[in-house]
């Protein structure tokens, strides 16, 4: 889950410490109300599994039908997608979308990104342009959350009114039903069980619509510790007050709402994988680590430049240079992940013109090789791999 309102963390490290603690420390509360708690909070609900061990056991169904009357936050990410043939990922994908129906009670069908997140080697690259398109779409649409928040944040003071409102028509119903003397705890036990067709009978003489109403079983377990003698009678003018707002102030905000986010320009969430979108044709880029070879004196790649030369020049090279997109067709062949390779062109295109000469496609070469030896990519060019045309620019 994605939390929005988090004060004392960043938002990524609130729900890791949330979920790291769900992990390793045995559960003496109520997981569901806290799930619940959470969902009621943030913007967007991610649920992650593994294509190749893929199964929803009896808890994660539980963790997900905690999450019901949030279905719209919800977004699903089949990950490791790489690790299995076409034919198998699209059987994993219709077995996934069959048990989310049993789960996930929606008219629409919740949106699932396929894909590989992480930094290694794509096992089976054949789908790369698929993950690469359904990883942008998921940073796309975790990119719009703070343009959405306010919406967000009415659309929950609706449903926050709504529930009051038939709130007080429960509570008055069962106020009405008890007697003033005589047989208050049978009356009670009897009104808690039938709360099902009190329901229905609200929904039919006030028109409220189902969706509208507590859970049942969650509010038959609260009304058995209450006195319903000390219950309120309906208020009238309170629920017309809320039925005004609901009416005509709600859709006044609505429109000031929209028409501010209109004029404010598009925010965008930084940090991690959104910190510094690239220009080059790889996307977004990430990672930090030590360098290779940071002793040598020389520059290290110049030992393996004939060999990477022999590639460059088969590239269609125009006044000594390689667009990117030829570079992309070459460097994919790693079968290292967009994101990774994205770091790379980063590193590489030095002069930043979308394009590489030989030293830049040597030195990109080079990173990849270091990649794919295990070692991790540095976070900014060290001296001692910048192209020795290229260190004044360095500078």
């Amino acid at each position: 889950m994605w939390p929005s309102d988090c004060r004392r963390f960043p938002c990524h490290t609130a729900l890791s410490l949330f979920l790291w603690g769900c992990l390793l420390f045995p559960k003496g509360y109520d997981f569901a109300a806290v799930l619940e708690w959470f969902a009621e909070r943030v913007d967007r609900i991610i649920l992650l599994f593994d294509a190749h061990k893929l199964d929803i056991s009896d808890e994660f169904s539980e963790v997900i039908k905690a999450l019901k009357n949030h279905e719209d936050k919800m977004r699903v990410v089949l990950n490791k997608a790489d690790q299995i043939e076409t034919q198998q990922l699209m059987r994993v994908y219709g077995a996934l979308m069959w048990s989310l129906g049993k789960i996930v009670n929606t008219p629409e069908v919740v949106r699932v990104y396929i894909g590989s997140f992480w930094s290694h080697q794509l096992l089976i690259p054949d789908n790369r342009k698929l993950f690469e398109a359904e990883e942008q779409d998921l940073f796309k649409d975790i990119q719009s959350l703070p343009r959405n928040a306010a919406l967000r944040k009415l659309n929950d003071l609706i449903k926050r009114a709504r529930l009051a409102k038939v709130h007080a028509y429960i509570i008055s119903s069962l106020k009405k039903e008890m007697p003033s003397v005589f047989g208050k705890d049978n009356k009670k036990k009897e009104l808690v069980n039938n709360l099902r067709e009190i329901y229905g009978r609200i929904v039919q003489e006030h028109q409220i619509s189902p969706g509208d109403f507590p859970n049942l079983k969650k509010m038959q377990e609260q009304l058995e510790a209450q006195d319903f003698s000390k219950f309120q009678p309906l208020k009238t003018k309170l629920l017309d007050a809320v039925e005004d707002m609901l009416t005509n102030d709600i859709a006044q905000l609505m429109v000031l709402v929209r028409q501010e986010e209109s004029r404010r320009p598009a925010q965008m969430v930084k940090g991690g994988a959104f910190e510094g979108t690239l220009h080059g044709p790889f996307g977004h880029g990430y990672g930090e680590g030590a360098g290779e070879g940071i002793d040598d004196a020389d520059w290290v790649v110049a030992k393996d430049k004939p060999l990477y030369d022999e590639i460059f020049y088969t590239l269609s090279p125009v006044d000594g240079k390689i667009t990117g997109a030829n570079a992309k067709r070459e460097m994919v062949k790693s079968k290292l992940p967009n994101s990774v390779l994205g770091k790379i062109w980063k590193l590489s295109d030095i002069d930043e013109d979308g394009m590489l000469d030989d030293e830049e496609f040597a030195l990109a070469n080079h990173l990849i090789k270091v990649k794919l030896e295990g070692h991790e990519l540095p976070g900014n060019l060290p001296s001692h791999l910048i192209p020795p045309s290229k260190r004044k620019l360095a500078g």
